[in-house]
């Protein structure tokens, strides 16, 4: 047993001593902690809520609440993880006290999840409804819960938890590998070089879609290879002309330090998913996945956005439009990696303005996947007439796709209502998506065109009121 199979658990080091695929839900409840509950199993619930201490947008460490059904058991080594067991240090701590007081539990499950999300937002000073969105009651109602949030202040200098931040490194480097197959490289030449000696190894990153698989164990994975300490991969450059990301930033990240550069991916990221999530999902890894719902990839195709590509062999950069090739399928090579995330801000020399927004449609709010996903960006030059247009989608084909017909049809034409709902026709008959229990194909044509439409309807409403 290597002596880097260990993780500190409310204070204490533990040594692992199972394989690094088993979920830390999963872990945490056979040692008999079992106040972090066993819900839905897909990161909807947050009753598996526990917090662990990573590094904010700053880089200063910060207890981060993440879905523990979802997080391998490798990818806490050299972590420190705070449970529900370990938030009281002889007394009930404040969010305990507050959620007590405020009548926050009834029959208790949810409530461990709750309070692990709220002890984050406490030490990380953001007590609001976005604090526990990742988290459903089942029985209490919502506005105890809410009360017990607003109930609290900010913590004492002296609090213990506060004291032990202080210094705190957040993740560790992990010189080793777990004995049953776990690696994290610290840097690109690592990774590769332990990918061609473990070819049959799956890359993990924030794990919040391989987590799935993960949870209920509908597929095994003898080697994982994390990303997450990668340092080529954990940059944010942000210059005059383009935005650069890179593709293992967590969202959480990318939400704080990039808000205001572009609306449309503010919006979809504050729809796409809730705290717990954002904390781990990374943007290489939402489109990596290739997934027809992702929130992401809409925004980024609207954007014009290109992925540097690395393997052994070298880089490559290829636009977004061209990287999906099918369903679940993209063209990246055998041992080759998503890098970044290259996001153009000039809008061409002969506009006068872009508008560019965003649009999720789902069954709840953050808390849920797409039925359909909007992406638009039109650039407009001084007489209002056309000569930029991206209108892109997720959940209405095999892959993220653009509607380039439609593209063609609304450039060089005037921005008006006239024209838009030219457009609209045209795209409820653009796609052909399928029905599942989400949403009707039907419904999902409508939504096409219609979002289109909200669109245009918006901005006019926003230069009226103006």
């Amino acid at each position: 047993m290597s002596d880097e199979s260990t993780f500190v658990l409310n204070a204490r080091e533990t040594l692992v001593d199972t394989k690094p695929t088993v979920t830390l839900l999963e872990y945490l409840r056979q040692k008999g902690h079992i106040g972090t509950k066993e819900g839905c199993g897909d990161g909807d619930c947050g009753a598996c809520t526990v917090a662990i201490i990573g590094k904010n947008a700053e880089g200063e460490p910060k207890y981060q609440a993440v879905n523990s059904c979802l997080v391998p058991l490798g990818s806490v080594l050299g972590k420190e993880v705070v449970t529900v067991e370990g938030v009281a240090n002889g007394a009930l701590h404040p969010v305990q006290k507050a959620m007590v007081e405020t009548g926050g539990s009834q029959c208790g499950y949810c409530t461990p999840g709750f309070v692990m999300s709220l002890f984050a937002g406490y030490y990380d000073g953001h007590l609001d409804d976005i604090t526990v969105e990742g988290n459903l009651c089942r029985c209490t109602g919502y506005l105890p819960i809410r009360k017990a949030a607003r109930s609290l202040g900010k913590p004492d200098a002296d609090d213990p938890f506060v004291k032990h931040l202080v210094g705190a490194q957040g993740l560790a480097p992990l010189r080793g590998a777990h004995p049953a197959g776990f690696f994290r490289p610290n840097n690109l030449s690592e990774l590769f070089n332990i990918w061609q000696e473990q070819p049959e190894a799956t890359l993990i990153a924030g794990g919040t879609d391989l987590g799935l698989e993960l949870s209920h164990k509908t597929r095994e994975f003898p080697v994982l290879i994390s990303v997450e300490n990668v340092e080529e991969l954990n940059f944010i450059d942000d210059r005059e002309k383009r935005l650069e990301l890179g593709a293992g930033v967590p969202l959480t990240h990318i939400e704080k330090k990039c808000r205001g550069i572009f609306p449309t991916l503010d919006e979809m990221i504050h729809w796409f998913a809730a705290r717990q999530i954002r904390n781990r999902a990374t943007l290489g890894g939402n489109i990596g996945t290739a997934s027809p719902i992702g929130d992401l990839p809409p925004v980024l195709l609207a954007l014009d956005a290109s992925v540097k590509l690395a393997s052994h062999a070298g880089e490559r950069t290829v636009p977004l439009s061209e990287f999906f090739t099918g369903y679940r399928q993209t063209v990246l090579q055998p041992g080759e990696i998503i890098v970044s995330v290259k996001i153009p801000k000039a809008i061409s020399e002969d506009a006068s303005r872009r508008l560019s927004y965003s649009y999720k449609i789902g069954k709840r709010g953050t808390d849920d996947i797409s039925i359909v996903a909007a992406a638009f960006a039109i650039e407009l030059d001084a007489s209002e007439k056309i000569i930029h247009a991206r209108l892109a989608y997720g959940g209405v084909a095999a892959t993220p796709v653009r509607a380039k017909e439609v593209e063609a049809f609304l450039t060089e034409k005037i921005w008006s209502e006239k024209t838009v709902l030219e457009a609209k026709a045209q795209l409820h008959k653009t796609f052909q998506p399928l029905d599942d229990l989400r949403g009707s194909a039907a419904y999902r044509n409508k939504l096409v065109g219609n979002l289109f439409h909200k669109f245009f309807v918006e901005f006019a409403q926003q230069e009226v009121a103006a």
